[in-house]
């Protein structure tokens, strides 16, 4: 399970830059804060799982 968490998070990363990129290159601010607020919340969901190992150990 914690597999799947951390590569969601690294998708959800990856196309949050995707979408801030695009949203730039059209001049769309939305697009661009929609994919700050994609990134943010893959690097929340990467957070929880490294703490979530961490208490493993």
């Amino acid at each position: 399970m914690a597999r799947q968490q951390k590569a969601k998070a690294k998708m959800e990363q990856a196309k949050g830059k995707a979408k801030e990129a695009a949203g730039r290159a059209m001049g769309n601010e939305r697009m661009t804060a929609e994919g700050r607020a994609e990134q943010a919340k893959g690097d929340v969901r990467q957070a929880k799982e490294k703490a979530k190992d961490a208490t493993r150990r």
